[in-house]
């Protein structure tokens, strides 16, 4: 903040050269600082300012996630920490650009046209990313079941035992070795427990009946 302060006060746009344009623009005209100094001055305070904007996105994203994983899950934790990253990285970097006195209305149309590319690139992350978010939703399975399951993508049936479910993958660990499954595919997929395994088989198992002791003759 004290960067951005400083910049706004003292700082001038590195497209400004002479006291003409700083005067069109609103800039005053300080008769201690030269235009390069000036300059050097808006440079290093976005530099300062972008370097504490993301240490500090960073940190409170982890922060975030420390705090909500505990009630909504460490996966949605995750998913809460990527979106604060990105989010806090993007408004750092346009207040970085708009000290620099570049024109942010230019670039955020130009980002619009980027994200709608990036998306479209990250389909398939995003598609397990959401996927897991529903898998989350639903709970067909949980860490430590043994499931079976079986998709024509995956070629065939895969059984194995639930280690861990996170933003994009499901761990089982097979016979074969560990298996890394793409969320899309475990959603589209039919899933089933494994009888008499994990953590759903214990809750739905159902209580032993009390067996009826020997008869004793009088």
């Amino acid at each position: 903040m004290a960067a951005a302060v400083g910049v706004d006060l003292y700082g001038l746009p590195f497209e400004i050269s002479t006291q003409e344009q700083a005067l069109k623009r609103g800039y005053s005209i300080s008769p201690y600082l030269t235009f390069t100094e000036r300059h050097l001055i808006t440079f290093g305070g976005a530099v300062i300012f972008l370097i504490f904007g993301l240490i500090s996105t960073f940190a409170f994203a982890r922060w975030a996630k420390a705090v909500l994983g505990r009630f909504v899950g460490v996966a949605y934790g995750e998913i809460i920490r990527y979106v604060m990253i990105l989010i806090g990285g993007a408004i750092v970097l346009l207040t970085t650009l708009a000290m620099l006195g570049f024109h942010v209305s230019q670039l955020l149309l130009g980002g619009a046209v980027t994200g709608v590319l990036i998306t479209i690139a990250a389909q398939q992350s995003l598609s397990n990313m959401f996927a897991g978010m529903m898998l989350h939703f639903s709970q067909p399975f949980l860490v430590g079941d043994r499931i079976r399951v079986t998709s024509g993508a995956l070629s065939g049936t895969i059984e194995g035992t639930v280690t861990e479910l996170n933003v994009t993958y499901v761990r089982l660990e097979t016979d074969d070795g560990r298996l890394f499954l793409p969320n899309s595919q475990v959603l589209a997929a039919a899933v089933g427990p494994v009888r008499g395994s994990g953590a759903h088989a214990a809750e739905q198992a159902p209580p032993e009946q009390a067996q009826p002791g020997p008869m004793i003759p009088r």
